[in-house]
């Protein structure tokens, strides 16, 4: 089937398998590898986009009910080569460590903050609560999306 998607500001048409997921046309049909597949279940998290506005496990959904709609990965937080908030508050908070994780906690935190410019512990630990870090204990995650959110957010 055909799709045009408009992704991170850019229309994309192609030709697609109907059964094809979004996180596959993402890293495989445009090579946008930033967002990860990790359990295609959708328990892990670390594939998460937005789907107009909305953060999705792109692991969950197909690629053809993209179709007309507006996609952004992690490769669309910086704007004009300068970093998001939230991406600079997770290098100066050391928000990662393997990174796998990173984008979809990335565009979690960018959702949350656009809704709750300055939110609580509590509540940064309530968004994320359906991704996975291996790694980090979440406490330089949550460190990172509260730094994020008093400068600049």
């Amino acid at each position: 089937m055909k799709l045009t998607v408009t992704v991170n500001g850019t229309d994309h048409t192609r030709e697609v398998e109907p059964r094809l997921l979004l996180i596959h046309f993402l890293r495989d049909g445009l090579g946008l590898t930033g967002s990860h597949w990790g359990c295609d279940t959708s328990n892990c998290g670390a594939c998460v986009v937005w789907l107009d506005e909305t953060p999705v496990k792109s692991c969950t959904v197909l690629a053809a009910m993209a179709d007309g709609h507006r996609v952004r990965t992690v490769e669309g937080l910086a704007d004009g080569g300068r970093l998001d908030p939230v991406q600079e508050g997770f290098t100066q908070c050391h928000g990662l460590q393997c990174g796998f994780c990173t984008p979809g906690m990335m565009l979690t935190a960018r959702w949350l903050l656009d809704h709750n410019p300055s939110p609580s512990e509590a509540e940064v630990r309530e968004a994320i609560s359906g991704q996975i870090c291996r790694c980090t204990g979440y406490e330089n995650i949550v460190r990172s999306v509260l730094w994020a959110s008093r400068n600049g957010g």
